[in-house]
């Protein structure tokens, strides 16, 4: 590929250059994948993406395909045993909050109809588009991500801070922070 990208490709990261290319940025209504990508950015929190990506495969396996109401439904013990799976994070906390931040997704669908419906609300229901020259002007949060942040917290979920709602904001396409000379800013 001759086309400039933000990140990713390069030798051994050819998944990370697909990540950009196919999901990065581009406006998501899917609630299951909404949802697929708010355990991710959870899981992500204190390491690189590239880290949590190589591992989505485990994360699927691991919660139910992403499936809220069965992870809503895990139970402490199954939750344990996920502590021993060496293809997820294995972070208490992390892994806990998968299940707790499953039930506030589930309540927040049925007080708007869906997720996606409660989470475009944030931005108007259109995606914010930055104009970067460089990664160091992208902001790592904003008074939207603040904004969902304080929401989510106030619902009960955790791992849900500002700056990995920037993160998901711009993982689901609520913003799109391709580099101007990127070429998925224009797409």
């Amino acid at each position: 590929m001759n086309k400039k990208r933000c990140f990713g490709g390069g030798l051994g990261k050819e998944f990370y250059g697909e990540y950009h290319d196919k999901e990065w940025g581009i406006p998501v209504h899917d609630d299951q994948l909404l949802f697929e990508m708010l355990i991710l950015e959870g899981a992500q929190a204190g390491l690189s993406w590239e880290t949590i990506l190589k591992r989505r495969g485990g994360y699927k396996q691991a919660f139910h395909n992403f499936d809220p109401i069965k992870v809503s439904n895990m139970t402490d013990e199954e939750l344990e045993t996920l502590r021993l799976n060496d293809k997820i994070i294995r972070n208490r906390l992390k892994i806990y909050a998968a299940r707790k931040n499953a039930q506030v997704f589930l309540d927040i669908q049925k007080e708007f109809g869906s997720f996606d419906t409660y989470l475009w609300g944030f931005v108007n229901k259109e995606p914010l588009k930055g104009k970067w020259k460089s990664f160091k002007d992208v902001p790592t949060t904003t008074p939207e991500s603040l904004a969902l942040s304080k929401d989510l917290k106030k619902r009960g979920m955790t791992f849900v801070g500002s700056t990995i709602m920037y993160a998901y904001m711009q993982a689901v396409g609520l913003v799109n922070d391709h580099l101007t000379d990127c070429w998925c800013y224009h797409v």
